[in-house]
């Protein structure tokens, strides 16, 4: 049921976002140069690498770890990219990864590729089985702002109280937590 859920939203999240998601895909190619669509490696379901996008929010050349680990992270954003980022809407080419079925809508964020205690920790866990989401248990309570162990934590109590009805109530919480622009660091 979760599959089909995750399909069906994604078809008709790109029905109803081709038109923004191509006026955004315009506004990062005529405010930087480079790409529209960052094109990241990410850790999904069994730690297998995928590829995820994102629409590009920091300069070209900006080293591909977490946000938090640059020395000044604003320094390396596109003119639009905080703006992007502060309203979640980079993240809206991660359609695409949802409809291969790489990601579902709600799930544990997919780890960057070299954030090796973040795996560690959610492989020691079962994390790691569980397919990454769009959003997440961890995402609607703290986001950037929360710290691995507690990521974890959250991704656990996710993983053991999931069902159906709590996907849609971390749905219907990332919703207000991006109308707020709730959690994000840059």
């Amino acid at each position: 049921m979760k599959r089909a859920f995750d399909f069906v939203s994604a078809v008709i999240g790109i029905v109803f976002l081709i038109v923004p998601m191509s006026i955004i895909a315009v506004l990062v190619r005529a405010t930087s140069r480079g790409p529209a669509i960052y094109w990241s490696d990410r850790v999904g379901k069994d730690n297998k690498i995928f590829r995820m996008p994102k629409f590009r929010t920091m300069e070209i050349g900006t080293p591909a770890v977490a946000t938090h680990l640059l020395t000044n992270p604003a320094a390396h954003l596109t003119p639009i990219g905080s703006f992007l980022r502060k309203t979640s809407l980079d993240e809206l080419p991660q359609i695409w990864s949802i409809l291969k079925g790489d990601m579902s809508l709600v799930g544990p964020r997919p780890a960057l590729s070299n954030q090796m205690d973040l795996i560690q920790m959610r492989s020691e866990f079962g994390v790691h089985k569980l397919l990454p989401g769009l959003t997440g248990w961890a995402q609607v309570n703290g986001r950037d702002e929360l710290p691995i162990p507690e990521k974890v934590r959250l991704d656990v109590e996710y993983m053991k109280a999931g069902n159906f009805a709590f996907d849609l109530r971390i749905l219907w919480l990332t919703l207000e937590k991006v109308i707020k622009r709730d959690g994000v660091t840059h």
